[in-house]
């Protein structure tokens, strides 16, 4: 990694299965003022691009991107 390559704010877990299991528990679908509640309270880390790659490799999905989280989870939770 070089000192000049931007690292990326990763959720930990994935903010696709944190988003899942809150929508599960509440019933409902969650607003939009929720997903960004949860998504700012999320834990996470800051890794580069190769990273979080093999993260989502691992995983088997790719994770939503926190800063266009409402707009990607609209299309994500479509397939739970």
């Amino acid at each position: 990694m070089s000192d000049s390559e931007p690292l990326l704010i990763y959720p930990i877990p994935s903010l696709i299965s944190i988003l899942v299991s809150r929508e599960q528990e509440k019933g409902s679908p969650l607003t939009e003022a929720e997903v960004i509640e949860i998504r700012n309270g999320c834990k996470a880390a800051a890794v580069p691009r190769d990273v979080a790659e093999k993260i989502d490799a691992e995983r088997g999905y790719k994770d939503i991107d926190p800063q266009r989280c409402w707009e990607e989870w609209q299309e994500v939770r479509k397939s739970f």
